[in-house]
């Protein structure tokens, strides 16, 4: 055991988990150790005989779960990140652990006891603002958890959020699965009007999977282009059926019984807590409150947004049929004349942009953007991570040391789909001054080796998202880890990340960081501007089968539970009237937001209640004439990155900008007004 590195103390630049030493065997014993740690750390303070303080129990509870939390940082990026099988099988057997130490640290009476004494007299306790807000949000969280159940019913709680979690992680590993085992081999002829740089990243796919020629895989990064650039229509069908069928393939990787169970527990363990519905309990504590708000937001959005894509829809069959198809327009055509559309009518396309858009200068740009706003600085570092493609940096403001940002941005079998922004350590002060390590992690495409990684401008996008997260999570400024960084609401979660990407379609950013791969030239004038103008271009698609997917999610969770979810599916998206030539962003078997956990379960509309408020808080720096205004970015870093959960979200929005904005904010900013 004392040879652990997971067990000993980590003496690496700062801390960063000392991944050249860990093996998979490391995990399982050091989970053992954490956990009884972790219990033992538990009942000592729930066994307290002395009366409940702040100090006893609710700062207790925050150092209790130390080592669990670390290794579990550890495990739980690289399950994400780099998995295998040994990690896979691992994760299936600690996720029904994780749950029932949860469940019974949540529903142990003599410690919900103290919390609640401690709720019951928090105006006489000479706590501090932030204090004060901690222990609300652990009295919730615990009667959330069942904690104030009969013993019965608190039980049969502990067995649904077991079962849930053994679910959760069946469903992520289904659709890995998918991915890792679908490919499309391309021959010579069927390369009809790829560009250059989706021809030497499928090349770059085909080595390695170990093959020769090209493959197209179910990485967004390549079945995008493909569905975008190539003229072989019975191809486009092929990849296009192939992805939006991952989680439904029949066999052993299939999803379709996980995801029945998943709705049917759910709704049970709501009407356990006392909910009529699962969205009711689950937005509850959300800036929206109510199902009802949502679907209010999702409908003001989406006429004009379906307007909007059945009117280009049509200029999309008129293309096809200059092409000589006489079908209708399928969803694997959409992309394909979206782009030869966005050709005639802006004159603009991905393979003049790409060239462009580098993997090295958009992060610098990202940085950049973060120097300007919030003077922070970043320095590349020299340590050992998880895998050869990661890469770290030190952040710094004003030569103090803030944290440690590490970017792993290409796709791989190892890795899940999608881009996400985590922690291996959040930031905190209780205790000492426990500085951040956050990572962010896409799927863009490899280069061929000696050839520069090329962006498309919704990657570049997607790198400004993640990391909007990552600075919220850097910059957080808080004493105790339970309201850290990202721990807020999850409507109000994506603020700083879509926030974020309104700089990187700043013409100021843009010419400076936009070079191209060959000749190094800034990005010309006229093609800046056609960009620019060409921004909400096909938003109505965009917008449609984003909404599509939250509207699903939504009615998923605001009733009874569906007995078959994919009649339900096609019965929302029916009543909605969803064009045929477009599906959801995520269809319900590999829909990973909503059932990979329940992190978004009834909260897939989060992006867009957020986008609310991100359209009009950028608008703060217009009107202030200046997009890093130092004033606005100081109110802003105050309010907004630092804060974390210390307050309320509405409060922290309305402390920034004075008011919560309107949806017409979020129209306006799609150009669907």
């Amino acid at each position: 055991m004392t040879q652990n590195p997971l067990l000993q103390q980590w003496n690496t630049p700062f801390e960063i988990p000392p991944f050249d030493q860990i093996e998979n065997t490391h995990f399982a014993p050091a989970f053992d150790e954490a956990f009884v740690r972790a219990r033992a750390a538990i009942d000592v303070i729930a066994g307290n005989p002395a009366p409940a303080t702040f100090e006893n129990t609710i700062e207790a509870m925050e150092q209790a779960e130390e080592l669990l939390e670390r290794v579990a940082g550890v495990f739980f990026n690289l399950a994400g990140a780099d998995t295998n099988d040994e990690l896979e099988a691992l994760q299936r057997d600690l996720s029904p652990k994780f749950a029932a130490f949860s469940a019974e640290t949540l529903m142990n009476g003599s410690l919900y006891a103290r919390v609640k004494a401690l709720f019951d007299v928090k105006e006489d306790l000479g706590l501090t603002a932030e204090q004060k807000r901690v222990l609300e949000l652990y009295h919730r969280m615990f009667v959330r958890a069942g904690a104030a159940l009969a013993p019965d019913a608190g039980e049969r709680l502990k067995e649904i959020m077991q079962r849930l979690a053994t679910l959760g992680t069946a469903f992520s590993q289904n659709v890995l699965a998918d991915e890792k085992s679908w490919e499309m081999t391309l021959e010579a002829d069927d390369l009809a009007g790829l560009p250059d740089s989706l021809i030497a990243a499928a090349a770059q796919a085909a080595k390695e999977r170990g093959k020769d020629g090209y493959v197209i895989t179910l990485s967004r990064s390549l079945i995008v282009p493909f569905l975008q650039f190539s003229t072989r229509r019975d191809l486009r069908e092929v990849a296009f059926k192939a992805w939006v069928a991952r989680g439904e393939n029949g066999g052993q990787s299939d999803n379709l019984e996980a995801v029945a169970e998943t709705l049917k527990l759910r709704r049970e363990r709501a009407a356990l807590l006392g909910y009529d519905s699962f969205a009711a309990f689950k937005l509850e504590n959300e800036m929206a409150k109510t199902p009802e708000a949502v679907r209010e937001l999702l409908m003001a959005v989406w006429e004009p947004a379906k307007e909007a894509a059945d009117r280009d829809a049509q200029k999309l069959t008129e293309l096809l049929r200059e092409d000589g198809v006489n079908d209708d327009l399928a969803p694997w055509d959409w992309r394909h004349y979206a782009a030869i559309l966005q050709k005639a009518e802006h004159d603009l396309d991905e393979a003049e942009l790409k060239p462009y858009l580098q993997l090295d200068n958009m992060i610098e740009a990202s940085f950049d953007v973060a120097g300007k706003l919030f003077g922070l600085s970043f320095k590349e570092l020299d340590a050992p991570l998880y895998h050869p493609d990661a890469r770290a940096w030190e952040v710094l403001k004003e030569g103090r040391h803030v944290g440690v940002f590490i970017g792993d941005y290409f796709a791989r079998t190892s890795k899940r789909s999608g881009a996400w922004c985590s922690s291996f350590r959040s930031q905190s002060k209780l205790g000492g001054d426990v500085r951040p390590v956050i990572v962010n992690v896409c799927n863009f495409a490899k280069a061929p080796e000696g050839e520069v990684a090329l962006l498309t401008f919704d990657d570049a996008r997607t790198l400004f998202h993640e990391f909007g997260h990552a600075l919220h999570a850097l910059m957080s400024d808080v004493t105790y880890n339970f309201i850290s960084g990202t721990s807020v609401s999850r409507d109000f979660v994506e603020l700083p990340s879509q926030l974020y990407e309104h700089w990187l379609s700043e013409p100021e950013v843009l010419s400076k960081h936009a070079r191209h791969a060959d000749t190094g030239e800034a990005m010309p004038q006229d093609l800046l501007e056609r960009l620019l103008a060409a921004e909400n271009f096909d938003q109505g698609f965009s917008t449609v089968e984003y909404t599509a997917s939250a509207l699903v999610d939504l009615d998923f969770h605001a009733g009874e539970a569906p007995v078959d979810p994919m009649v339900a599916q096609a019965e929302t998206l029916e009543r909605l009237g969803m064009p045929a030539a477009i599906t959801m962003r995520h269809a319900t078997p590999h829909f990973q937001h909503v059932f990979s956990g329940d992190g978004y379960s009834s909260g897939y509309y989060s992006y867009m209640w957020s986008e609310v408020m991100d359209a009009d808080a950028f608008t703060a720096f217009k009107e202030a004439g200046d997009i890093f205004d130092p004033d606005t970015a100081a109110k802003l870093a105050e309010h907004i990155y630092t804060a974390g959960g210390s307050k309320d979200a509405a409060e922290l929005y309305t402390a920034f900008r004075g008011s919560l904005p309107k949806v017409e904010a979020l129209l306006k900013g799609r150009g669907l007004a």
